[in-house]
């Protein structure tokens, strides 16, 4: 079995994003498509990023309580270090994991069933871009509902800190609140939202990428979520990485 070559597929992966944008159907045929992957990726996906920012803002609380030995450093500074870590990071990238595992998987998985049962060959058929009908609505539904998950997730992470602290005996109220608003960087959230846009892209592209080349059957389209999974995953980290270093 050949080596995937990773620089022809990323090749292939710019002439489905081309193919995906151009040519496209009217605008109102894919209107309907947009609002079911809307209620698919969006409002299918808040219990499991409720559950998780929530029970992260509440670890965070407590582990940085548990390394607060010296008592030259007040107290609110966990609030502080709640707020930023998830602003910054742990709402629109601790997010984007649980996004990937969750929507990233469904959609490769989605395309790739279709593929094998020909649906896809039966649209070319028809003279329908199948590239555009099929994956223009998901990228748009997954860049218009996560950075509204990330902005939830990032309350309800403060909210989990706030409870884990106060509950605990950590942190009293007051001082919470007030290391939430000390030294408040208004840009952070800025970023945060870049985040989010960006990272969407990037998860709904490449599962969509990954489900529609799949071939063989039903093994193949199962081993076409986990790379969908995985490729995203890899893809999120670097872009992580590149936009802290040119907008921090």
């Amino acid at each position: 079995m050949p080596k995937p070559n990773p620089f022809k597929s990323f090749g292939e992966y710019l002439i489905f994003l081309w193919r995906a944008f151009t040519n496209r159907e009217p605008i109102r045929i894919y209107w309907k498509l947009y609002i079911d992957e809307c209620l698919l990726i969006g409002i299918d996906s808040l219990t499991i990023v409720a559950i998780t920012s929530t029970f992260i803002g509440a670890v965070t609380a407590v582990q940085t309580a548990y390394n607060l030995v010296s008592p030259l450093i007040p107290v609110y500074i966990i609030g502080v270090i709640v707020r930023d870590m998830t602003i910054l990071e742990l709402a629109p990238t601790v997010t984007a994991i649980v996004f990937a595992g969750k929507v990233g998987s469904n959609i490769a998985g989605q395309l790739g069933t279709m593929r094998i049962t020909e649906q896809i060959d039966a649209l070319e058929v028809m003279g329908i871009n199948s590239t555009s009908f099929l994956v223009l609505p998901k990228i748009f539904a997954g860049i218009t509902m996560y950075p509204l998950l990330v902005i939830l997730a990032g309350f309800l992470a403060i909210l989990g800190g706030y409870v884990a602290g106060t509950l605990g005996g950590l942190i009293t109220p007051d001082e919470y609140i007030y290391g939430i608003r000390a030294d408040f960087i208004e840009f952070n959230v800025t970023f945060a939202l870049i985040k989010s846009f960006v990272f969407a892209f990037l998860i709904t592209s490449i599962s969509a990428f990954q489900g529609y080349y799949t071939q063989g059957g039903a093994l193949e389209v199962g081993i076409s979520s986990t790379k969908a999974v995985t490729n995203s995953c890899i893809a999120l980290l670097l872009a992580d990485y590149l936009l802290a270093e040119l907008l921090v």
